[in-house]
């Protein structure tokens, strides 16, 4: 059988942590942020943890991770 290949825009994006969850980087922090109040901006700061539905599709374009 040949090797599987990932999607290369998956493994930009997303990291398994070592029990199995997919931690990704919070959206709408990349442009017009002057929009957004201060709290948006201050609770979207670093990752966040995906949902279980999310998991499953995100695995499936991760087939080693």
């Amino acid at each position: 059988m040949p090797k599987l290949k990932t999607k290369s825009g998956a493994k930009k994006r997303f990291r398994i942590t070592a029990s199995g969850k997919v931690k990704a980087g919070v959206a709408g922090k990349r442009h017009r942020l002057i929009s957004h109040n201060a709290k948006y901006i201050r609770q979207n700061r670093g990752t966040q943890v995906m949902s279980a539905p999310d998991i499953i599709k995100i695995k499936s374009y991760m087939p080693y991770a």
